[in-house]
């Protein structure tokens, strides 16, 4: 298919477009990337997803799709050729999805909200928060990938895209923080799944830098930039 067929509006600092970048990588197909501007938003952004008018958007044969894990659910579906991403079994994929609103409606809120935070006694709830969920989650890996290297058995999954999205700013929140979020005393099958997933052929590519994050937030967040 030809590249201009499949365009992604996004932005490099944001893990929910991380995700179907790294669908379509596993895929291997071939797509042009269109980079929004922070604090802005494009026609083309605005045209294609007027109801939430937020990224990432998937548009492929001029037809465009919203919301990170129905876009990757999306080129499971139609890039068949490629590793499958969701799990071929219902009570499986159900599973996975489960988890998967965990992450997005329980874990990145504490997460966002421990990056954000300003008093200590705040901070010591949220980060109380992170660390039950991480251990939640070392019990679905566990359970999930039987063994395996990833969530999703010898291959990233769903799980894995809709959790390792965020571990280049769980690296920025360690740092500006000064906490110590995947610990291997913890939550060693996490801690060895982050290396594995990071250094993924489909994931090394456009996994963001942590100090290129990190000067982005402060930037962001009217903090002075490290000289």
């Amino acid at each position: 298919m030809a590249k201009n067929d499949v365009k992604l509006l996004g932005s490099w600092p944001s893990p929910f477009v991380m995700r179907p970048q790294i669908a379509l990588n596993i895929k291997s197909v071939n797509y042009e990337f269109l980079e929004e501007t922070i604090g802005s938003k494009s026609q083309l952004l605005l045209q294609s997803n007027p109801v939430h008018k937020k990224i990432p958007v998937l548009i492929h044969a001029d037809k465009p799709i919203s919301e990170s894990i129905i876009i990757v659910e999306y080129i499971d579906e139609v890039w068949t050729s490629g590793p499958s991403i969701l799990a071929s079994d219902p009570y499986d994929r159900a599973i996975e999805r489960f988890w998967v609103a965990y992450i997005d409606e329980k874990l990145f809120p504490a997460l966002k909200g421990l990056m954000d935070s300003e008093g200590e006694e705040e901070r010591k709830v949220l980060l109380g928060q992170v660390a039950e969920g991480f251990v939640l989650l070392e019990e679905a890996f566990g359970k999930c990938s039987k063994g395996k290297a990833f969530f999703g058995g010898d291959q990233i999954g769903l799980i894995d895209i809709a959790f390792g999205c965020h571990l280049a700013w769980l690296k920025v929140i360690e740092k500006l923080r000064g906490v110590k979020l995947l610990d291997e005393a913890k939550t060693p099958g996490l801690v060895k799944w982050a290396e594995r997933f990071c250094a993924d052929d489909a994931v090394k590519g456009v996994m963001p830098e942590t100090e290129k994050l990190v000067e982005f937030y402060k930037l962001m967040s009217g903090a002075p930039p490290k000289k």
